[in-house]
């Protein structure tokens, strides 16, 4: 019986490396025993049991003991063994090539993992462990021969201490053969707990457990640790596990891997199930009635509490699921690991884990190498599919799961068909990928899946606090969704704010919008199709189903589109128009309009929009009119108002009519000289970004009464020469940013701004401070001067 592998043999490439976790055994029991004492009674016994039991076991019968030092080759033989029995019987201490053997088994246990187990054959443990009773004979004997030396007779002990310390096989008063069926049992047991096979191509595995097993080395072994490994779905999770599993499989007496939790544990009766697994995989051949859940917990707790042991709770998706396993820490004894797959990490915080481990995509040369060795069962692609080969793992995004399925899908096919499946990718994604990653959005709640959605179709790339307001002037909790959705990884925020999505997520949610009404796009609650929305607004059959629209074009093919096509749309909130000319009376725009995104497009009309009391967010950039936002009043809801790079701008708006404004952003608004004193009426202004706006001198004055700006940008501002004396009272401000400005000096005032950034300090450490005292100064003499002249 050999170890299991994970890997197969390849036409070509490379050589494809068995992992070091996998070694090839020639033997399955290594058997150490005196001769003298027992080679023609229990130890041929024993070796004959093993044998019936299919057991492949060495013992030396071939002469290859030659005098005092252990023959190399029978060293061989030990490392190529995955047990080791060592038969201690009444003078076994007296040999001491027996004792130089036993040495080198103790080493190949800690260089090699192997199991030992030692066997009491009618001798006292305890005499072995201590080298006392017969076994101090023995050595009173090897002290007197002094060429033995004391190094060597110190290793002798320390290995005959080490075996005798590990649980073992103790004959005592039991009839030798109901003993040898015993032992026989429990090697079976041991060789029948296989490796767990990987995947069939396990690319990039040993950098993707690395950072987990360099941890768990250096665990403290008193203590229970914890670890969980989180990621999206088809992203390798359960591989990882299975692949620590196995580095750290010997270490341990006790183990017990628990696959699938999620659809095992549906209902009680699963539940019940996981426990008698884990129970019986920890106790065997120990089988216990748990009863119902409740019960099964307090026994797992009674039972194993006490017991060292690696366990591996795969794909857990819910914490009920973890509570009736009763995984905590004082459920397992002092050095036992735990390790749980979830695609939720909000569990994982749940039972406080040591450390979270993000499974990460593959990088780019890991992600071909995997598609090639399903695609062509080589290293690399075939020559004339080097491009399209390319195409596919661009359209995975480093997800082993798509790498594999389209692999396998696309061997020995021709181009022809590779190009047709590409193309088809394209408008619909691969049920098979699509359905595993569904788990995840099948499992959030209703409102949780509206919000994951609009994202999919309209928000990825934006600026997480904007998504955010937008979303909850919708009458959502959006904060808490996204949050849900990070700890899922079903989105994920970037260093820069930005909400981001995997590809193929995006294209999962996109495919269930589809799904609503495959044949009438009007009919679907987000449009985002270029070709699709085209039809629906130039044929006007949009209807009250629709809550969000999108059409994204090229600033080389600007559409023009009436407004009217827009009045059956009357659920519509969410409006993305790029370089679009919208023409028309602007009061046909649904009234329940939340975001309004115009971004290079123009609205020609000289209607008034009288009522937009819901608009949350209006993303003007690039826009054409030289005032488009006058033709909205009343908005009393807008919180975010974007009017960047609208290089005709040379007014800004009357805020007066934006009381509830929290984010201004004018970048690049290179004809803006100033901006509108009224700005000092928004009472809950955050952000101000001018960045750029090279007209632009100053602020009014009463912008710096505002108490709620946390960060104001003037980069760029080449002109701007004096931040007032005031400044000192926007008591939230954080970041200051004034780099590329004419401001020479700072009033002192600043300093008194306790939670200025770093990087702000940074950039005003250089400047000259003044103060109101000095300012006035300067003016007296001044004025002397002009007198005197």
């Amino acid at each position: 019986m050999k170890a299991s592998s994970s890997s197969s043999s390849l036409p070509s490439g490379p050589p494809y490396s068995r992992p070091p976790e996998f070694p090839n055994y020639t033997y399955d029991v290594f058997l150490s025993f005196r001769g003298e004492d027992t080679r023609r009674t229990f130890t041929d016994h024993l070796y004959a049991a093993l044998v019936r039991a299919g057991v492949r076991t060495f013992r030396d019968a071939e002469g290859l003991r030659r005098g005092e030092n252990i023959a190399e080759d029978l060293v061989e033989i030990i490392q190529g063994c995955r047990i080791s029995l060592i038969v201690f019987s009444e003078n076994y201490a007296d040999s001491s090539w027996c004792l130089e053997e036993l040495v080198q088994i103790m080493e190949c246990r800690k260089t090699q993992r192997q199991r030992v187990f030692p066997i009491f054959y009618h001798v006292d443990p305890s005499h072995v462990r201590n080298q006392t009773g017969i076994f101090a004979h023995a050595f009173e004997r090897h002290e007197a021969t002094v060429h033995q030396g004391r190094d060597k007779i110190a290793r002798w002990r320390a290995a005959l201490r080490g075996a005798a310390n590990l649980a073992g096989f103790d004959i005592a008063d039991r009839h030798e053969a109901e003993f040898i069926n015993s032992i026989v049992d429990e090697i079976c047991r041991q060789l029948t707990t296989p490796y767990l096979n990987l995947a069939v191509y396990p690319v990039g595995i040993d950098s993707r457990v690395k950072d987990i097993s360099e941890y768990l080395r250096v665990r403290l072994d008193n203590a229970v640790c914890m670890v969980g490994i989180w990621g999206m779905g088809g992203i390798g999770k359960t591989t990882v596990a299975k692949a620590i599993y196995n580095k750290f499989y010997h270490d341990f007496d006790s183990r017990s891997f628990l696959a699938d939790v999620r659809e095992t544990a549906k209902d009680s009766s699963g539940k019940i199930a996981l426990q008698k697994r884990l129970l019986s995989d920890v106790l065997k051949p120990t089988k216990i009635e748990v009863g119902d859940v409740s019960n099964g917990i307090n026994v797992i707790k009674e039972r194993l509490r006490s017991k060292k042991v690696l366990v591996i709770v795969d794909n857990v998706d819910h914490v009920d699921q973890l509570t009736a396993l009763a995984i905590s820490r004082d459920s397992f004894g002092l050095g036992s690991i735990i390790i749980i797959t979830t695609r939720d990490r909000h569990l994982l915080q749940l039972v406080k884990v040591d450390k979270i481990h993000l499974t990460q995509e593959m990088n780019e040369e890991e992600a071909l190498e995997l598609f090639s060795r399903h695609a062509f069962q080589n290293y690399s692609p075939n020559e004339d599919y080097i491009e399209l080969s390319k195409r596919v793992v661009t359209y995975c995004g480093g997800l082993p799961l798509a790498l594999e399925i389209l692999g396998s899908f696309l061997f020995g096919r021709s181009i022809g068909d590779w190009k047709s499946t590409l193309k088809k990718l394209e408008k619909i994604p691969d049920d098979t990928i699509q359905s595993k990653l569904r788990i995840s959005f099948d499992a959030l709640e209703e409102w949780q899946r509206h919000i994951f959605l609009h994202i999919c179709c309209f928000f990825i790339g934006m600026d997480k606090n904007h998504v955010i307001k937008i979303l909850e002037g919708c009458g959502v909790a959006a904060g808490v969704a996204i949050s849900v959705l990070s700890e899922r990884c079903l989105v994920t925020v970037n260093e820069k704010d930005k909400v981001m999505m995997h590809d193929l997520l995006r294209d999962m949610g996109r495919e269930i919008v589809r799904e609503e009404s495959p044949n009438h796009p009007e009919r679907r609650s987000r449009l985002w199709r270029q070709e699709d929305v085209i039809d629906v607004l130039r044929d006007e059959s949009g209807t009250e189903e629709t809550e969000g629209l999108a059409l994204i074009l090229q600033r080389s093919h600007i559409l023009s589109i009436s407004i009217g096509a827009f009045r059956n749309m009357r659920g519509l909130k969410l409006l993305q128009l790029k370089y679009v000319l919208l023409t028309g009376d602007c009061n046909k725009l649904p009234k329940k309009l939340r975001w309004l995104c115009l971004r290079g497009s123009s609205l020609i009309t000289r209607d008034e929009f009288r009522d937009a009391s819901y608009l949350v967010s209006m993303d003007l950039r690039y826009s054409g009119p030289v005032r488009v936002w006058e033709h909205f009043r009343r908005l009393w809801n807008l919180e975010i108002l974007n009017l960047s790079h609208s290089q005709y701008l040379t007014k800004s708006p009357d805020f007066s009519q934006l009381p509830n404004l929290q984010y201004l952003i004018l970048k690049d608004c290179v004809n803006l000289p100033e901006i509108d004193r009224s700005i000092g009426l928004l009472s809950q202004l955050a952000l101000l970004n001018l960045k750029s706006c090279t007209k632009l001198k100053d602020l009014p004055k009463d912008f710096y009464k505002l108490r709620s700006v946390r960060t104001l940008v003037l980069s760029g501002c080449s002109r701007f020469k004096k931040l007032s004396k005031h400044i000192g009272k926007m008591r939230l401000l954080k970041t200051l940013v004034i780099s590329g400005t004419a401001i020479s000096e700072v009033p002192s005032s600043i300093d008194e701004l306790q939670y200025l950034d770093f990087s702000s300090r940074q950039g005003l450490s250089g400047l000259k401070r003044f103060s109101q005292d000095e300012t006035s100064a300067a003016r007296i003499e001044g004025a002397c001067k002009l007198l005197k002249l």
